[in-house]
């Protein structure tokens, strides 16, 4: 963006802010006509991740889901030329993205196998491309990124509970809420990637009262995790712990974090690791009994089904076979619990490059933003967070298959929103300095005529 500079006056950009302080260059966010936008962006989170229609009975039979998001984009589209950005601002992960679909859709058109299916699950999939671009263009500052985040935290919190609750006497917690969260392993890859959020979010509360409701958030989100029996799920939830911790506990200087992480994991093994501990015993041995027998089994099975992928992807390695079709070509009605082989099977070649150089992007901004100066703490935690969470899912996804979940897309989406709101508000400080600058020599100006006048006289 460029700011033009005349003898007389300053040429600011188009109407994207005004500052707060010409000292500090912060930016006070100026927008008013997108609040509609933003609840019904906000309401579509809340629908997506909270799935009320599995709480509440009969709320389904109105597709909030569609309805929330259709309402996001028309009141986007309604407003989008006054937007603070616009569609031009899009970074490179958004295009990665894009492109993503695109192949993916051309994949499903000319698939060996199944077109009908393959495009079903390609314009699925396709509307996480609406809401990351709404998400972006409408999320500008810092407490709406957090609202975003917020609810999506709470939400999978409260679906863990709601599960528990509910699953009380079903093994794994399989089926027991629907939508993303109906796989046992899908669940425990939502609950692990959103925890670090709720620890972001408990040690920024100032009142006690939701200290104590993200504490039990934290506890509850660990015991159905280990409910779920998820091996992926804890190998996911033991990397970004573990980055989590480095950053909040090591970096930030809170020793006591390792410690209670620790008793916390320790005290939820006892109460809610049995079934996990014996699937992972699967892994090697089988016969000690039949949930042995069958951890086992499903070990053998998937890297059958690793084999089958590999096999596809060196014969159809361009454009794939067509999304969500390798669970019929395998011949064993399963997916491949990789998701990078997912895309590729699915896809080809091309679109799993394009995945990583997606998820790539996320890290390339969280890299920027950890050089960046000046980030107060609360931000420093939130991109700690957002760090856990995406290397989770990097090695999580490695045995799970969860290409086509949203979550992964939207903490990529909240590093670019960071990103772009630092780089925002460094172009605020440069505007900040061209008025200083312009002001104190339109008074040296006056001074000078003033003067010159005087001695005239």
């Amino acid at each position: 963006m460029q700011v033009r500079q005349t003898p007389n006056s300053i040429v600011l950009p188009r109407n994207r802010f005004r500052l707060a302080g010409n000292e500090t260059g912060q930016l006070e966010d100026t927008k008013t006509k997108f609040s509609f936008a933003f609840f019904w962006l906000a309401s579509f989170y809340l629908v997506y991740c909270g799935r009320p229609s599995d709480l509440i009975p009969g709320f389904g039979s109105i597709h909030p889901a569609k309805l929330t998001a259709g309402l996001a984009i028309l009141s986007l589209l309604f407003s989008i030329r006054t937007a603070s950005r616009q569609l031009k601002d899009i970074p490179k992960e958004g295009l990665y993205l894009l492109f993503l679909i695109l192949v993916s859709f051309l994949s499903a058109l000319l698939s060996p196998v199944w077109r009908g299916g393959a495009l079903d699950t390609t314009l699925d999939f396709a509307k996480v491309y609406f809401a990351w671009v709404a998400t972006f263009l409408l999320v500008t500052t810092l407490k709406e990124l957090k609202r975003i985040i917020f609810l999506q935290s709470a939400s999978v919190a409260v679906i863990a509970v709601a599960a528990m609750v509910k699953g009380r006497d079903v093994p794994r917690l399989d089926s027991v809420i629907g939508g993303v969260y109906s796989a046992p392993n899908d669940l425990a890859l939502a609950i692990a990637l959103c925890i670090p959020f709720c620890l972001a979010f408990l040690l920024t509360a100032r009142r006690l009262i939701f200290k104590v409701a993200w504490l039990s958030a934290i506890i509850a989100m660990t015991v159905a995790l280990l409910l779920t029996a998820s091996r992926a799920g804890f190998i996911d939830l033991a990397v970004s712990g573990i980055v989590l911790l480095w950053h909040f506990g090591v970096k930030g200087k809170r020793g006591y974090l390792i410690i209670a992480a620790i008793v916390l994991m320790a005290g939820a093994w006892v109460f809610a690791g049995k079934q996990l501990a014996v699937r992972w015993n699967g892994f090697f041995n089988s016969g000690a009994s039949v949930e042995q027998d069958t951890a086992h089994e499903s070990y053998v099975e998937r890297r059958i089904l690793v084999d089958r992928a590999i096999e596809i992807v060196a014969e159809y390695p361009i454009l794939g076979i067509g999304s969500g079709n390798f669970v019929v070509r395998s011949g064993m009605w399963r997916d491949v619990h990789m998701s990078y082989l997912q895309i590729a099977v699915d896809s080809g070649i091309p679109a799993l490059i394009l995945y990583l150089m997606f998820f790539a992007r996320g890290f390339i901004n969280l890299g920027m933003l950890s050089k960046a100066s000046n980030l107060d703490a609360e931000t420093v935690l939130f991109v700690g967070a957002i760090k856990s969470a995406l290397v989770g899912f990097v090695v999580g996804a490695c045995f799970a298959p969860v290409a086509y979940q949203f979550f992964p897309y939207f903490f990529v989406c909240y590093t670019s929103i960071l990103a772009a709101l630092v780089r925002e508000r460094e172009l605020g400080g440069a505007v900040g300095n061209v008025l200083d600058s312009s002001i104190s020599r339109r008074r040296s100006l006056s001074r000078g005529s003033l003067n010159g006048l005087i001695h005239t006289q």
